[in-house]
């Protein structure tokens, strides 16, 4: 009876000592429950499952599910392998669906030991992403939203260096994308950062007026010239069809005023011809003209022509015969409204702002004649000037536009509207212009058959250099080019426009 006894609790201790030693589940069992309750996104379970799961366990899964906007998450484990006594491991794949960026697929490894007589998830950071390894972090940005694509009216690409692109910026808000871009960016201590993923806004794409043709002639034309620019435009339409703009210190074609010089003598060869001054009527044009009891006017080296016709004393720029017939046969006020009804009156709608020029009221007989030369107190923007030769060519002024209509409207809140000129003057001065490039100041310069112009040099005071202007047009093509503090227009400005026309 005693063996028997003592045999018993031999085996009831045995027993005892086996239970104390067995292993609470099972590697594949634990590993299933993770992954379950992962995919629901039931993290409190998850901690249970871990081993010592560090305090921000729960935190860094709700946070790397809303800062990278992860909508759900698919995972397939691999098969269980041994990795050592007590010791296993379950490769698995996984596809987290990024709200922002779509699918997001990415592999890694679930291991498990036994601790503590149960079968434990051993999570580390790589756990829930390799790359979060040795402190990397996962961090979704923002792209900002992509800038519009303006493009030419054929819808080619701006010719590079167009020496537009001042005006083409401004524009670019207007038609910014309003939908956000976004990158996912691995970012691991002592190494450069690296971008998982990507989904940038398209960029909206804009056609603008500009012609890709007509604006590379134009920009390589002012090449090697500073502090110039020229504007060039469609007189049918009002397009501008190429704005190169190389004005320095921050002045612009499209907004800053000069004294025209003498392509001003356009508007009052208008208002000369509207008093009844015949284009072929002989008028005079000394080297020196004195308006009665006030100051002397000269022309460019005093250069005396004697009596000529009207439209020569154009051609060849006569200071002494504007300044003689505009004071005699012009009040102030006259000269002044008919530069209202060339442009200098009316609003400018070109989707980019803008002026164009502007006459002061006088009553000093000296200041009317320097007024009637370009001088005195008018002053224009290269673009004015440009809108005043597309009105000549065209019979009908039309404010210069950047964009359509539509969009013009749009961004400026201002009508375009087109205003019929009288043809008997626009007749004379298409003639006149004519003759300026056949044998006035712009002849024998290199310009092609059919341009016709007007060339300006503007003193400008407590300056030593002129500014140089040259304006005209060649068929559908109206141009002003402007050369600041560059001399006479015909030395600086019309070889400009030599060049544009060869170049096209």
């Amino acid at each position: 009876m005693l063996a028997i006894a003592l045999v018993a609790v031999v085996g009831a201790g045995a027993f005892a000592v086996a239970a104390s030693n067995r292993v609470k589940g099972s590697a594949s069992q634990t590993a299933a429950d993770y992954f379950d309750a992962w995919r629901k996104g039931d993290v409190s379970r998850m901690a249970r499952l871990v081993y010592q799961p560090p305090a921000d366990f729960a935190v860094r899964h709700h946070r790397l599910t809303e800062e990278l906007h992860i909508e759900s998450i698919r995972l397939t484990p691999g098969r269980l392998r041994s990795t050592g006594e007590g010791a296993a491991e379950v490769p698995f794949a996984g596809v987290r669906q990024l709200a922002d960026l779509g699918a997001w697929p990415f592999d890694s490894t679930l291991r498990l030991g036994v601790r503590d007589r149960a079968w434990k998830v051993l999570w580390a950071p790589e756990t829930l992403h390799p790359l979060l390894k040795d402190g990397g972090t996962l961090e979704l940005d923002e792209v900002d939203a992509s800038a519009a694509e303006l493009v030419t009216s054929e819808g080619a690409r701006i010719p590079n260096d167009s020496y537009a692109d001042a005006y083409l910026d401004q524009l670019k808000p207007e038609f910014a994308s309003s939908s956000r871009g976004w990158e996912l960016v691995s970012k691991v201590p002592g190494q450069p950062a690296r971008q998982l993923l990507a989904r940038r806004p398209k960029a909206d794409v804009e056609r603008t007026t500009l012609s890709r043709p007509v604006q590379a002639a134009a920009a390589r034309a002012l090449d090697g010239v500073d502090d110039s620019a020229m504007v060039v435009i469609r007189p049918s339409t009002g397009e501008i069809l190429a704005l190169a703009d190389r004005l320095k210190n921050n002045y612009s074609a499209v907004r800053d005023v000069f004294p025209p010089g003498s392509v001003f003598k356009t508007i009052t060869a208008a208002a000369l011809l509207g008093s009844g001054l015949d284009p072929a009527a002989e008028v005079r044009c000394p080297g020196t003209y004195t308006i009665p009891f006030h100051a002397p006017f000269k022309n460019d080296g005093e250069v005396d022509r004697g009596l000529i016709s009207f439209t020569d004393a154009y051609a060849y720029s006569c200071n002494t015969t504007f300044v003689e017939q505009a004071t005699t046969r012009l009040t102030a006020d006259q000269l002044r409204e008919t530069a209202d009804e060339w442009g200098f009156g009316r609003q400018i709608a070109t989707g980019i702002g803008g002026t164009c020029g502007a006459m002061q009221e006088t009553d000093d007989p000296d200041m009317f004649g320097l007024d009637a030369i370009g001088q005195g107190q008018v002053v224009a923007t290269p673009l004015c000037m440009a809108a005043l030769a597309a009105a000549v060519q065209s019979g009908t002024w039309r404010s210069p536009r950047l964009l359509s209509d539509a969009e013009v409207r749009r961004i400026d809140g201002i009508p375009h509207k087109d205003v019929r000129m009288e043809e008997g003057i626009v007749a004379s001065l298409r003639d006149m212009m004519a003759a300026v490039v056949d044998h006035g100041t712009a002849s024998d310069m290199g310009l092609p058959e059919g341009v016709a112009g007007k060339t300006g040099t503007a003193e400008v005071p407590d300056e030593e250099l002129s500014h140089a202007w040259f304006i005209g047009y060649r068929d559908d093509l109206a141009f002003c080019v402007f050369v600041r503090h560059g001399g006479s227009g015909r030395q600086a400005a019309v070889p400009i426009a030599a060049r544009f026309f060869n170049g096209l």
